[in-house]
């Protein structure tokens, strides 16, 4: 159990001081309510299913302010620490410092920056284009003098290794970290000797593996990660996915059928939603407020 009287980002240190973090995609607030009662210790906002669950692909469409927006809802929503997705920072150096603060009183435990250039691609798509390590650093510089509580994580995503190889990967984590970033995530790696070689080339460094689905990373699991050097381990749309392929099948049982009859066994019932929300506790306190 969290403890709420530390600060979100202390937190976050204190789940990945622990063991291997899971870090389940929450969609919505309501999903990362669940991740909570079922157990998991830390939630991820992701930017892909921000822009998805949008109606828009994630190429750097959303702004600021919606990103923000649904950092502090689903915060508000869970005493899990939750990590952001925060795209290339939303501009440059200058810029970053306004999104650190915004995440940051939003109520998230920490952001990751990610080195393409603006407009982004998703990680695991061709395509992509990095900036110089030097324009990098110098956003996760004004990332660390922006926030204002010491435990908020500012992760640096490096993008390189799909565009300029493998080594350029290994050789900006080591810049950005001598930058003050807390932890590195290694996008697109594409094999289990890969990402243990990358864990040996940067030891001691708070590590992320993406385990995204249908890309170039074999999935492997939070033990195997675990024991190659990897703290945190992203499974950013799992649910999403599954979410949105149960809710395809749903409309179109129902469009053939004129009835959601056949669903009934697959959905969650009024009762077990109104138990994760804490329904009677609001019944309750508002009575009392009533005198009643």
């Amino acid at each position: 159990m969290a403890n709420p009287s530390l600060s979100p980002g202390r937190r976050l240190r204190e789940a990945w001081s622990a063991g291997p973090v899971a870090l389940p995609g929450v969609f919505n607030p309501f999903v990362a309510k669940m991740a909570e009662q079922i157990g998991f210790r830390a939630v991820y906002l992701s930017g892909g299913a921000l822009s998805a669950g949008n109606g828009v692909p994630d190429i750097g469409l959303l702004t600021l302010t919606e990103f923000v927006q649904a950092a502090q809802l689903t915060a508000s929503a869970t005493s899990l620490p939750l990590i952001c997705d925060a795209d290339t920072g939303f501009g440059e150096a200058l810029n970053v410092e306004r999104t650190v603060r915004l995440f940051e009183t939003a109520g998230a435990a920490g952001i990751h920056l990610e080195d393409q250039e603006f407009p982004k691609r998703c990680g695991h798509l061709s395509g992509k284009a990095v900036v110089s390590a030097d324009a990098m650093a110098a956003k996760i510089r004004a990332a660390v003098a922006a926030k204002r509580d010491k435990d908020f994580v500012i992760m640096a995503r490096t993008d390189a290794k799909g565009v300029n190889g493998f080594d350029d990967a290994v050789r900006r984590a080591k810049i950005y970290l001598d930058a003050g970033a807390d932890a590195i995530f290694p996008e697109a790696m594409e094999t289990r000797e890969e990402f243990a070689q990358f864990a040996k080339c940067v030891p001691g460094a708070i590590l992320l593996a993406n385990m995204t689905e249908f890309g170039k990373s074999p999935l492997l699991d939070v033990a195997t990660l675990g024991a190659l050097g990897y703290r945190l381990i992203l499974f950013p749309l799992t649910a999403f996915r599954v979410a949105m392929k149960a809710a395809e099948d749903t409309l179109r049982d129902l469009y053939a059928n004129g009835t959601q009859k056949a669903s009934l066994p697959k959905m969650q019932t009024r009762q077990e939603l109104y138990d994760l929300l804490g329904y009677t506790g609001y019944e309750a306190r508002d009575r009392a407020y009533f005198g009643q």
